[in-house]
């Protein structure tokens, strides 16, 4: 076993503790990596909260991080010790059903294994998240991180850049098409930088008018209030995908009004029960479709991609130590536009 050092949760409402743990020992097709950069996800958030108050509830948060290979299991190829590597939310997969098949091992119809509060394959144990200074996994789910994209911006790359690709990519968005993204805040941001990079007509939705000067910064093309029921009536039936990433409750139905004949809303922020009126989706043949994380190619394909564009997310920097502070602040809503974690402080 190895030794490591992370942050653990044990109770909600609680501060997060710093605590050493055991990592195993490296599997044939393993490597290990040493956390420079973890991303702070609402995830992790919902995870924390979601302890039991009650009973041994061990959590080390943390699943969108960037590092370096330590050290490699003897049948690894794709890396070797001091390549800069990049991991997200999806540690292994069952790699034989027809969705890892297709490479879309986030589906996988065994349920992928977790980069923390999963369930290793092998042995049953609980996976380990990345507030920690390492990490040992199956090297077919770590990405090289092309050197031209910054470590620490990248991070967030990994869980909240991939759930707004997968999506985009899927639906085809291409200089033809009209994208309007609601909510800017970790998804969005980078919903609007992928989308604007893909050569998009690209919208924000807020409630927010302050973000105005943010989204043009960003590259949208305008920004339509959702209080405003003028915009909104001006900007009905008008964009051809519509990427939701709200992460409260709300009506997707003023959403589904702002999209096109035969166009998409793509729900991502919110994960729990949806109503709407079926009318909403039969005026215009719309749809409504969801997706989350991404497989291995699309993965690959999303880090290439943002190499060749420069697009990364905007991040706040702060020592690991300061862990309860970002997540205090990001249950606020104080923070533009997502927390990176430097776990040097660890050593």
């Amino acid at each position: 076993m190895r030794t490591t050092v992370g942050w653990q949760a044990d109770r909600p409402g609680t501060a997060l503790r710093r605590v050493s743990f055991e990592r195993r020992d490296l599997r044939a097709d393993d490597v290990a990596v040493r956390v420079d950069y973890c991303g702070v996800c609402h995830t992790d958030l919902h995870a924390i909260h979601a302890l039991p108050q009650t009973g041994d509830a061990r959590l080390v948060p943390g699943h969108e991080f960037t590092g370096v290979v330590t050290a490699i299991g003897p049948d690894v190829t794709r890396f070797t010790v001091g390549d800069a590597a990049a991991v997200g939310n999806i540690v292994d997969s069952c790699g034989l059903c027809a969705m890892c098949r297709a490479g879309q091992e986030n589906f996988c119809t065994e349920f992928p294994t977790l980069t923390y509060g999963g369930t290793d394959r092998h042995d049953g144990s609980t996976t380990l998240g990345a507030y920690s200074r390492e990490y040992i996994l199956r090297d077919r789910f770590a990405y090289p991180l092309p050197s031209d994209l910054d470590p620490a911006a990248a991070a967030p790359l990994l869980c909240a850049g991939i759930t707004v690709w997968e999506p985009l990519r899927a639906l085809g968005v291409s200089p033809d098409t009209r994208v309007a993204v609601a909510g800017l805040g970790g998804l969005g941001h980078l919903a609007v930088k992928l989308a604007v990079a893909l050569g998009a007509d690209t919208t924000v939705i807020s409630r927010s008018p302050d973000k105005a000067d943010d989204a043009r910064r960003l590259g949208a093309h305008d920004l339509i209030l959702s209080t405003d029921q003028r915009q909104m009536t001006a900007a009905r039936n008008r964009f051809d995908v519509l990427i939701d990433t709200i992460a409260v409750p709300h009506e997707l139905g003023p959403l589904l009004g702002l999209v096109a004949l035969d166009g998409t809303l793509s729900q991502l922020g919110h994960l729990g029960p949806v109503t709407l009126q079926t009318m909403d989706l039969l005026i215009g043949r719309k749809k409504l479709s969801s997706a989350g994380s991404g497989g291995r190619p699309a993965t690959a394909a999303m880090l290439e991609f943002c190499a060749q564009h420069n697009v990364t997310a905007d991040i706040e920097l702060m020592p690991s130590a300061r862990v309860n502070d970002a997540l205090d602040r990001l249950g606020q809503g104080d923070v533009r536009y997502r927390f990176v974690l430097d776990l040097s402080d660890l050593s």
